[in-house]
């Protein structure tokens, strides 16, 4: 099975809730740190950069723009198709790089985490990451709090997608919400980095298309769309937070494809712990299991995918709120 774990402690009655779960305690990751490190302080042996972060981006990075410049001559139908089954690995792989990034997990010095994003950014085709670090920190600090955390899907998505049809739309077109949503409900005046970003990309997709001509340009696109939508690796943007059981909010996933995806699947973990990088988040799992064991959790992307389709009481509205306290300020 997909999912593993403890049933809901109560009966679905097959409607699609119409508000969102509610909590009234503070997010459950900053305390559970606490406990942890009270009880195994050598965890925080684990903190700090990977050493090979830098490598394999760079061959990431280096292996997607030779294939996008190998498809210069090739048709439309061979693009696709690529790009869904090799090259949406790769570039799904470069965004949960620039979200490792993010955490300043390659290099000690924030500035050059923010440079090494910037290069990664550079097969995605559209420039985030500059933008994506400023939200994506409010998300772990203000986890769940309405107005803040824009991980969570807005009014205007949870009321339009009611059934499986717009479910499987909405999935599809997945990463556009995310991409565009903070920019509605919360826009952050650019600064300097987002302008050296801009720059940067734009660039690079110019020069893509004017050597290499625009279905090279298409094939970086593509893999970012496809990759972000109805694939098993944009599993992890509904298995992390939406909530099949109400007594939680955060998920993991212990499944093969940590591998491509800088072990994001082990979400739990990366909240409780988010300056330890993700190929050392197993440890923590190993170091203290009574934390994390009872927890439900997941082995198959493509499986909540499905799920979160087909289950007619899970839609947008599966997410946990909760108000902002004074404690997160």
């Amino acid at each position: 099975m997909g999912f593993e774990g403890n049933e809901r402690g109560e009966e679905k009655e097959g409607v699609m809730a119409t508000d969102f779960f509610w909590s009234y305690t503070d997010e459950p990751h900053a305390s559970r740190r606490r406990q942890i490190l009270s009880q195994y302080p050598q965890i925080r042996q684990l903190f700090g950069p990977d050493p090979f972060a830098f490598l394999k981006i760079a061959a990431a990075v280096f292996l997607q723009l030779w294939t996008a410049t190998f498809l210069y001559n090739a048709s439309w139908l061979k693009i696709l198709i690529i790009s869904y089954f090799f090259g949406s690995f790769l570039n799904h792989n470069l965004f949960l790089a620039i979200h490792e990034l993010s955490h300043n997990l390659a290099f000690s010095k924030p500035v050059y985490n923010r440079w090494l994003g910037i290069f990664a950014n550079l097969p995605i085709g559209v420039p985030m990451s500059v933008t994506f670090q400023k939200y994506h920190l409010e998300h772990h600090r203000f986890q769940g709090v309405d107005g803040i955390d824009m991980d969570i899907p807005s009014l205007a998505e949870a009321n339009a997608v009611t059934n499986v049809v717009s479910k499987s739309i909405w999935v599809t077109l997945q990463l556009f919400f995310y991409a565009f949503r903070p920019l509605f409900l919360k826009p952050k005046p650019p600064g300097l980095w987002e302008f050296i970003n801009f720059t940067i990309q734009i660039a690079l997709d110019v020069a893509m298309a004017y050597f290499w001509g625009w279905k090279s340009l298409g094939y970086l696109i593509l893999s970012t769309f496809v990759g972000g939508g109805m694939h098993p690796m944009a599993g992890h943007f509904i298995s992390e937070h939406y909530v099949f059981n109400p007594k939680q909010e955060t998920y993991s996933y212990y499944g093969p494809l940590n591998l491509m995806t800088w072990h994001v699947g082990y979400h739990n973990e990366h909240h409780d712990f988010p300056r330890i990088p993700g190929n050392k988040l197993h440890k923590v799992k190993e170091i203290a299991p009574e934390y994390y064991d009872n927890f439900d959790s997941y082995k198959s992307w493509s499986q909540v995918i499905y799920m979160y389709i087909m289950d007619r009481t899970v839609g947008p509205y599966s997410r946990m709120k909760r108000k902002l306290s004074t404690k997160s300020e």
